[in-house]
């Protein structure tokens, strides 16, 4: 027995998903949901619906967003930036994650996911705008930001800034190298090509990883170069793809919308392979599986943000805003519709397996490659983005001397996440996202009065014409 079996043994092990369960149900209990969903609910009061009354205006300057601000200082466009932060969070999340979360919470997950979204919206203006401001440079020259630095810089007066800032380096670390930016983008991958091409598992884990190499050796400039380009088009033809589906369905699409909000306030019974759940249940895997796709309140958007070379904080947490938007909005909203109005999420399939049964369901063998060449994109470039997270959060705890060494442990991990199986994927995954936005979630709260003014003042600029 080879040493990945006995690792895949070790995991695969019932005893542990069931002690691993646990921890992430405490993890994501009703605490960190009030945390989250709270965090955003306050921003969108205090900044007056910015999401929505400001949104038109957002989208204008993403439009605008490949121009660079004279004087500005960044490693790449604000364009480049939102495309690595859409690289890493347009992934498994939309199509895997999607189809966990209905799969377990019902219909009514889908319903959460848009709640948390809506909040998280604001959450990532709030983020996005404090990691720009507090924004450093490294030994290298590179632009390093994010929660570390906000939290270190912003609260230097606090007690408690050192400690809240190394944790939330060492959980971005583990959630790069063993949650959303590994194991679970990986094992979509392998088992996509697999359904889709017929590609052996060993064959497809050693081509991505190669090229998971070639890319991140390249740093943020070759990862934004790369996401600059797949991104757009990956989203587009996925998106397109689920609205044939929605518009050759069109008659089922009302009920659809109604099953979503009936189940989100009331339990779902068990029908075929579906065992029934619970409202809090569709709350937990709503939100739960909503962070893991848009990772609004996690804090890893903000990271990129910072390498954006633009002047002012909230015109990049405008732009940012926009990434939950397209993820969860737009995209996971398109998973979630196909796989209720197909009926798959009563089936007995599960993760991707479900959802390309959903797309086939409607496009036959166009599905397959749908879902199958979507996801492959998807879950690539976001092992891509996680790579520049991990890597700034290890920078920030042991110098630009741990950057190459960070760089082949992750693409060990990369490689290794092609045999492991998904219960263990997800809830592993699932435990380090909760861990990692407690940190960044409390400093958003402590810096509230820096957000809201930097928003006041900017705006107040915009109508006096200055």
């Amino acid at each position: 027995m080879g040493l990945l079996d006995v690792i895949g043994d070790i995991l695969d092990s019932s005893s542990l998903i069931t002690y691993l369960t646990m921890i992430d149900s405490f993890v994501w209990g009703p605490p960190l949901l009030a945390l989250l969903v709270g965090t955003g609910a306050f921003y969108t009061f205090k900044l007056g619906f910015l999401q929505v009354k400001r949104l038109p205006l957002a989208l204008k300057y993403v439009i605008r967003s490949g121009r660079i601000e004279d004087g500005s200082q960044g490693d790449i466009s604000s364009f480049g930036a939102l495309s690595t932060a859409l690289a890493a969070t347009v992934g498994t999340g939309n199509i895997v994650g999607v189809a966990t979360a209905i799969k377990t919470g019902g219909p009514g997950a889908l319903f959460w996911m848009w709640v948390a979204a809506f909040f998280g919206m604001a959450t990532m203006y709030a983020e996005c705008l404090l990691s720009v401001k507090y924004r450093t440079f490294d030994e290298n020259g590179q632009v390093s930001g994010g929660p570390m630095y906000y939290i270190k810089n912003g609260l230097a007066d606090r007690s408690y800034s050192g400690i809240l800032s190394k944790m939330f380096a060492i959980f971005g670390i583990f959630v790069g190298c063993m949650g959303i930016g590994t194991f679970a983008q990986m094992n979509a991958i392998v088992d996509s090509a697999n359904i889709t091409f017929g590609i052996p598992v060993l064959w497809t884990g050693a081509v991505v990883t190669v090229l998971v190499f070639l890319v991140i050796i390249g740093g943020i400039r070759s990862i934004a170069k790369v996401a600059q380009l797949v991104v757009p088009f990956m989203a587009t033809a996925y998106v397109l793809g689920s609205l044939l589906i929605l518009l050759l369905n069109m008659d089922q699409v009302p009920s659809a919308f109604s099953l979503v909000l009936s189940s989100a306030f009331s339990r779902t019974a068990a029908t075929g392979g579906f065992l029934g759940a619970s409202i809090m249940m569709a709350i937990q895997f709503g939100v739960a599986r909503g962070v893991f796709s848009n990772e609004a309140g996690l804090g890893s958007t903000p990271i990129a943000a910072a390498a954006a070379k633009v002047k002012s904080p909230v015109k990049q947490g405008l732009i940012s805003m926009t990434a939950t938007f397209f993820d969860t909005i737009i995209v996971c909203s398109m998973t979630g519709l196909v796989l209720i109005i197909s009926g798959s999420w009563k089936g007995e399939l599960a993760g991707a397996y479900m959802t390309n049964y959903a797309y086939t369901s409607v496009l036959e063998n166009m599905g397959t490659y749908v879902v199958g060449v979507g996801l492959m994109f998807f879950a690539f470039t976001t092992i891509l983005g996680w790579n520049y997270y991990a890597e700034r959060c290890t920078e920030f705890l042991f110098g630009v001397k741990a950057i190459l060494p960070f760089k082949f442990v992750y693409i060990s991990m990369v490689a290794l996440g092609a045999f492991l199986t998904l219960d263990v994927i997800w809830v592993l995954a699932d435990i380090f996202n909760g861990l990692m936005a407690i940190p960044n979630l409390i400093a958003l709260i402590a810096l509230r009065k820096i957000v809201i003014s930097e928003t006041r003042e900017y705006f107040e600029e915009i109508e006096n014409g200055s």
